[in-house]
Order: structure tokens, then C-alpha cells, then sequence
């Protein structure tokens, strides 16, 4: 039955300007979205140099040019219509996508919303065509003499829809996220040199490089290669190429992990789901790895047509992937063997036999190996072992001049009895995995994670001194040069002078690169990358979580003691007796800044029950 047409008709068909401004909302999000966009069809159309240059974070300007197959005329002309494109012929094409763009909206969309003008040739014999749209009107089509390839700038993105361009954020924001885009875009593919120029200076220039390693060290430096491990796994339903970083080198968000599948940078809960799984065992739960994952399969196991921005996918066969990516992380890790730097002969302190633990390994130097034995095995009784009171004797306080060298007796604390001290007094026993360090008390025995109490020690020095305005610094021989990522970069340049209120000796240099010249007195022995990078993300994860008025120096504590302590793997007996007795002088000896437990009890009553002597 027909419907009839009142003039109390609510629903009405859009006039095609305010249908393109909504679709251009849900492909353009930011400037960042255009240069994907445009990077993208450079890529397609075969380029093989691609420069972005940029003014103002790309609220004033985008430009990208390309040396790829151009078009001509009649192309260019139909290549700005909605639903628009050359990669798709028919709905059955979507099942075997082989590139990175195929709706036909990406250009439609930007010359909707922005000053856009596309100059192209498709023959050097033959002249060239300019076209300039301004909100999606064609204002004039010309010839023009130009190279073979494709230009397309961009101005003044949503001048014509206020409300999008109220929504933008800083200059410096959208042009990290400009930035953070080009990155990913040129770590997909390796073979296309690219340029990034920012308000007239060149950020980046990337030649075209032979393999993934060459455009990795342009594009992180060659440091960060040393901490990476090589995957390859090229057969089967699903070829997995690319780097992943060694259990030690870890960070605290997951913003360096890259996955692309079929050279497209994509998303999935089931590959975070693996990375997790295969990083399980060798990582704290609250780190996270570096990955760079490139995936290749038969493009009708993966559907890209999920989202209009194309970034997240699904997959045919999502636990076969799922499995498959497991393996090869797996089996990268296994035969990584011992984190980079550690000699290749196990620690003088390893225990024979003893499991080694995949984590990075303490060593306490001058603390003799521990005698081990099988069972049925046992030493004989010593005469002045004989006595009734055997089982229940406690060594007093202090050095114990019968004491085998094993054990070294640490000084009891020097403090009032009202302080937090877990002991009256102890000694270091040995290691446990060659990882925890082993404590014999008055009343029991107790396993410290060594890492964690100086975390804890350090914080809470730290504070003190940062509380009553005095942190003692130490200037750097050198000034370090530090580059950041764009991210990072900026959480550090928002919470600059706060830095440099708690002891750190920091200036910007221009663009995302920061000198660091001195460091507080705690922290002189960490890297000031790592320093400023866990100090960014530390800031960035608390958010608006703030418990006290201090929150962002107690932040800022926290990241720095972790990476601080990160860099330390062999300490000597002496001290770890020290950090036993700062450790014990402190208000909270029993968790790290974080929580986690620094020292773990077993009291004589319960080994005694255990045992069955109760």
C-alpha cells in the first residue's frame, strides 16, 4: 500500500552537500585522517616517492605529492565524486581487496570540507589537469604542465563545517598525531622513500629502503634495533615477518606495538589477545612489548570493510590466526636465549640445576654459589650441631663469626621503635632463580624482589627531597640529544617545567627532540631516553586519577625509580645488604610505588608446622 505524502511529513532526503559534510565526519576525523587518506591512494597509484608537507598541524595545510600512475581528465574529474573509485568493479571484489583504499569516499569527502585543489598526469607527452573544489563545488577545471603523478593540497580543513573544526585540538596535538601517522605509513611499506616537512622544515627524509631493519634504524635509531629480536615465519595460511623487543625491554602502554596485514595497518583483539598470551611468561602483567608485526594471507580470509577508517579487521579464521601468531612469537622469544649485553657463560651465582628464569637476571657479585646435593644424600652431624634446641635456634643479631660464607650478616637498622622495620635484624642467604634474593630473619625467613625495594627506597628519597625543595642533581658530561616519538614528546613538553622543579636538567631543542643536561642525583645511572619515556607514559596512564594534591610528582617519582632500577642487573653483596637496611628504614617497606610486594614472609611457626613439628 502507498504511503501519502503530507505536508506533516517528517522524513525528508538530504540535499547532497549536507549528506557529504556527515561523510566526510566519518572518514576525515582530523588532519591526520587526510594525510592517511591521500598517502594511501599515493601508494595505490604504484608511487614509489611520497612528501607530505604540512603548515600549522594541518589546520592550514596538507600537501601530498606522489610520482605514481596519475590520471587523467575524466579521472580526476570522477576521482572527487562520492562512490567513486578504480580498485572495485563489482560487491563480489570486496572479498579479494588488494588495496589499501577501494570505498571511493576518502576524496570526496576531504574536498567537501576543505579549500581542495588535485593536479595530475597520467603521460609525460601530455599536459596535465588541475582541478580546484572549494565545500565540494567545483570552481575550476585547466590544464596545466606537470610531472607525471599526482599533487593534491589541501586548505583550511572544515572551514565550512564550524563545529568539526571547534573540536580540533592544539597545533601541536594534531601534528603528533600527523606525525604518529606518517611513521606507520612509512613503516608499511619500506620500498617507498617518503618526506615529512613541517612549516617549512623537513622532519623527515626516508630514502627507499631494501629491507624493514634499514627503514626501523631511520626511522627509532640504531639503539633501538639492539634490543629487537627478528621473526620469520613465512609458510602456511598465514606468513608472519617483522621484529618484536626482548623480554627485558619492555614499556608501559602499548603505543610502539605495529601490526599490518597485507601491508595495511590494522587492529584486532585477537592479535593483542596473542601478544599477551606470548609475552605472558617473561613480562610483568602492567608492561607491555615493542612489536612490529607483518602479517600476509589470502585477502578473502580478513574482512577490511569493517569501518569506514579501515583500521580495524576480522578475520575468517580467527583462532587459526590466532594460534599461528602465538607460535612464532613463541619461538622468536625461545631462541632469543639471554637478553642483550649478558655474557654468553651463566652467572658466577647460578645455582647447578637450578631452573633459570626468563626474566633479566640479578647477580650478586662476591656471594659465593651455593652447594647443592640429590637426595638421599645428607651432610653429617658436626659435634656442636648436637642439642636438644636444634630446630627451634635463632642466630643472634649482628655478624656471626661460625657462619659459613654463604651468609653475610647485614647491620640491624639504626632507628626508633616506632619505625616500619620488618626485622630486628637479618642476613642474605642466597638467590632464588637467579632472581630473588633470600633473607634469614629473627623470626623467619623472607624472599625480597630486590627490584621492587629499590624502587621503593628511591621513591620515597625522592619525594623527600622533591617535598622540601632540595633534589640533589647531577649534571651529564655530555648533554644528551633525545628524540621522542611524537607522543611521548608532547606529554614531556606539557609537564616540562614540573621536571625541572624535581632535579631534571631538560630543554626543548625543537621539534620532538629534548637536551638533557642533568638529572637528579637518584637517577644518574638510567638513560635519559628511557627516563623521559617512562615519565611520558606515567603521566599520560594516571589521567585524571588523582588521589592527592602531588599526583603528578608522585607520577613522575614513580616512572623515573622504575626506570631507574631497570637499568640496574648485578649488584654486589654489599649492596644488597645496604638496600636490606634502607629498606627497612623506610614508611612503607612492604610494596614498591606500584603495589607489588617487595618482600615475602614465611615466619619459623609456619615452616615448623609445615614440617610437623607443632
Amino acid at each position: 500500500m502507498l504511503c501519502r505524502m503530507t505536508a506533516e511529513t517528517r522524513i525528508r532526503v538530504l540535499p547532497i552537500h549536507v549528506a557529504n559534510k556527515i561523510a566526510a565526519g566519518e572518514v576525515v576525523e582530523r588532519p591526520a585522517s587526510v594525510v592517511k587518506e591521500l598517502v594511501e591512494n599515493a601508494m595505490d597509484a604504484g608511487a614509489t616517492q611520497i612528501d607530505v608537507a604540512i603548515v600549522a598541524g594541518g589546520r592550514k595545510r596538507i600537501a601530498v605529492s606522489d610520482n605514481g600512475s596519475g590520471m587523467n581528465r575524466d579521472d580526476a574529474l570522477l576521482s572527487i565524486e562520492r562512490q567513486a573509485t578504480s580498485k572495485i568493479r563489482d560487491v563480489d571484489d570486496i572479498e579479494h581487496i588488494h588495496t589499501l583504499g577501494f570505498r571511493g569516499e576518502a576524496l570526496a569527502a576531504i574536498a567537501s570540507a576543505s579549500r581542495f585543489r588535485l593536479t595530475t598526469c597520467a603521460d609525460a607527452g601530455a599536459a596535465g589537469t588541475e582541478v580546484s573544489v572549494v565545500a565540494g563545488q567545483v570552481q575550476d577545471v585547466r590544464e596545466v604542465g606537470c610531472p607525471v603523478g599526482t599533487s593534491i593540497e589541501v586548505r583550511d580543513l572544515f572551514f565550512n563545517i564550524p563545529a568539526r573544526r571547534k573540536f580540533m585540538r592544539a597545533q601541536q596535538t594534531e601534528l603528533a598525531h600527523v606525525r604518529s601517522t606518517f611513521l606507520v605509513l612509512a613503516l608499511a611499506n619500506a620500498r617507498i622513500g617518503m618526506s615529512l616537512n613541517v612549516d617549512g622544515r623537513e622532519v623527515y627524509r626516508l630514502a627507499p629502503a631494501g629491507a624493514l631493519m634499514d627503514r626501523l634504524r631511520e626511522l627509532f635509531g640504531a639503539d633501538s634495533l639492539a634490543g629487537l629480536l627478528p621473526l620469520s615465519a613465512p609458510g602456511g595460511p598465514v606468513g608472519i615477518t617483522g621484529f618484536i623487543s626482548r623480554p627485558g625491554i619492555t614499556r608501559a602502554d602499548r603505543e610502539e606495538q605495529y601490526v599490518f596485514i597485507n601491508g595495511r595497518a590494522t587492529s584486532s583483539p585477537v592479535i593483542a589477545y596473542a601478544i599477551r598470551e606470548a609475552y605472558r611468561a617473561v613480562l610483568p602483567k602492567d608492561r607491555h612489548p615493542s612489536v612490529f608485526l607483518f602479517l600476509d594471507m589470502e585477502a578473502g580470509q580478513v574482512d577490511v570493510n569493517v569501518h569506514p577508517t579501515k583500521r580495524e579487521v576480522r578475520f575468517r579464521n580467527p583462532g587459526e590466526v590466532r594460534d599461528v601468531l602465538i607460535a612464532a612469537l613463541t619461538a622468536a622469544l625461545s631462541a632469543a636465549g639471554a637478553p642483550p649485553g649478558s655474557a654468553p657463560e651463566p652467572p658466577l651465582t647460578a645455582v647447578p640445576g637450578a631452573p633459570v628464569a626468563p626474566h633479566v637476571q640479578m647477580r650478586i657479585e662476591g656471594l659465593p654459589p651455593m652447594r647443592t646435593f640429590h637426595y638421599p644424600r645428607a651432610a653429617q652431624p658436626r659435634a656442636d650441631d648436637a642439642g636438644p634446641s636444634f630446630a627451634g635456634r635463632v642466630p643472634p643479631p649482628g655478624p656471626d663469626p661460625d657462619a659459613s660464607p654463604r651468609g653475610h650478616a647485614a647491620p640491624a637498622p639504626e632507628h626508633s621503635p616506632e619505625a616500619n622495620a620488618p626485622w630486628a635484624w637479618c642476613r642474605v642467604v642466597g638467590l632464588i632463580g637467579n632472581r630473588y634474593v633470600l633473607l634469614e630473619t629473627e623470626d623467619g625467613l623472607v624472599i625480597m624482589d630486590p627490584r621492587a625495594a629499590h624502587e621503593r627506597v628511591l621513591y620515597e628519597r625522592y619525594l623527600a627531597d622533591v617535598a622540601q625543595h632540595h633534589v640533589p642533581g647531577q649534571n651529564l658530561l655530555m648533554p644528551d640529544a633525545v628524540a621522542l616519538r611524537p607522543q611521548d614528546a608532547a606529554r614531556v613538553r606539557k609537564h616540562v617545567d614540573l621536571m625541572k622543579d624535581m632535579g631534571f636538567g631538560i630543554s626543548e631543542f625543537g621539534g620532538d627532540t629534548f637536551v638533557v643536561d642533568a638529572l637528579p642525583a637518584y637517577f644518574s645511572g638510567a638513560a635519559p631516553q628511557a627516563l623521559l619515556i617512562e615519565v611520558a607514559a606515567g603521566i599520560e596512564a594516571a589521567g585524571a586519577h588523582r588521589g592527592t594534591g602531588r599526583w603528578r610528582e608522585e607520577i613522575v617519582a614513580q616512572a623515573a625509580c622504575r626506570a631507574a632500577v631497570k637499568t640496574r642487573d648485578r649488584l654486589r653483596l654489599e649492596e644488597i645488604e645496604q638496600l636490606v637496611v634502607d629498606l627497612a628504614r623506610t614508611d612503607m617497606p612492604y610494596t614498591c610505588p606500584r603495589g607489588r610486594p617487595t618482600l615475602i614472609f614465611t615466619s619459623l611457626k609456619e615452616l615448623e608446622r609445615k614440617f610437623g613439628r607443632e
